[in-house]
């Protein structure tokens, strides 16, 4: 049997009008949340401006990154990987456009988890249970 390893990861939760910020790469059947890996000797915060800008365009301050919630969930696509996702809010400057490998970004709620990988789906339910998500 093979072991479990684990990732860790940083993710934006982006909220506008009840719905949930995601993006989708090329190649890959289901969204995520803006984000990615943490690259060697890169903070998460780090980490977190860097894919966001270099996904979506959007410049996020630093100092504005609030940890909102660590999602622990099945890694969408790998083989005995557990993901943990380290998830923040931050007001992002300009408007997100999909850029590099991310093929669509939709703004979807808890009606669309079909739509999302494991992680993205555990988000959008505590977002609606405390009510920030539809």
């Amino acid at each position: 049997m093979n072991a479990t390893r684990t990732l860790q990861s940083v993710g934006w939760i982006c909220i506008r009008d009840g719905r949930l910020l995601v993006v989708r790469s090329v190649g890959r059947d289901a969204f995520y949340l803006p984000g990615g890996k943490i690259e060697p000797g890169e903070s998460h915060q780090q980490a977190l401006v860097r894919e966001v800008r270099e996904e979506l365009t959007i410049e996020l301050a630093p100092q504005g990154l609030a940890p909102a919630m660590l999602v622990s969930a099945t890694a969408h696509g790998l083989d005995n990987t557990q993901l943990h996702m380290h998830c923040y809010t931050s007001p992002g400057n300009g408007e997100p456009k999909p850029a590099r490998e991310i093929q669509e970004l939709a703004w979807v709620d808890s009606h669309d988890t079909s739509r999302c990988a494991p992680a993205v789906v555990t988000v959008l339910r505590n977002l609606h249970a405390q009510g920030q998500c539809r």
